[in-house]
């Protein structure tokens, strides 16, 4: 019959990686909270946290870099300063759209586009227009364009809700 106690200092090693990982754990919480308690004390943070893709990180970057909003006349104008939209090169009456411009802070423009490739990657098992829209256009377009193209409206949105100060309401989007 063979023995299976543990050795000791299998125990002692084990021991000391447990109390480790109860550290990090608390660590981790800790950090957790830094980063929910302005959202819960921002009005606006509260709004930007309900659009799909945007949790408290990049909705902090999104209202830091968007201000009050004001500075652009509409979504559009904000989405191009942050460079998700085609770069156009066009002549006369033919429209030639590039790859994304690539304009603007490229950190904040990160944040965005990984939120919408969540969005994209879960809308299958939706039923909200948005959702419905996003399986069509990556269809038609591939899945990267239609990650970007949903950080553009992301962003559009993110304006409109800050400059009016208004609430996410999906059922109003257009696809």
């Amino acid at each position: 019959m063979e023995d299976t106690a543990i050795p000791e200092l299998v125990h002692q090693i084990a021991w000391c990686q447990y109390e480790r990982l109860v550290q990090l754990d608390e660590e981790v919480n800790w950090y957790q909270e830094q980063i929910q308690d302005p959202v819960q004390q921002d009005t606006t943070l509260k709004r930007l946290v309900q659009l799909p893709g945007f949790g408290p990180i990049v909705s902090s970057a999104v209202k830091t870099w968007l201000g009050d909003g004001h500075q652009f006349t509409r979504g559009r104008d904000a989405s191009a300063a942050l460079g998700v939209v085609p770069r156009q090169h066009s002549s006369g009456a033919k429209p030639v759209l590039l790859g994304i411009s690539k304009r603007g802070d490229a950190y904040i423009r990160c944040l965005v586009t990984h939120g919408a490739r969540s969005v994209v990657r879960c809308a299958h098992n939706k039923r909200d227009p948005l959702s419905v829209w996003i399986p069509r256009l990556v269809e038609r377009r591939g899945i990267h364009k239609a990650t970007v193209a949903l950080a553009n409206k992301l962003v559009r949105i993110a304006w409109a809700m800050v400059v009016h100060e208004q609430d996410y309401r999906p059922a109003t989007i257009t696809v």
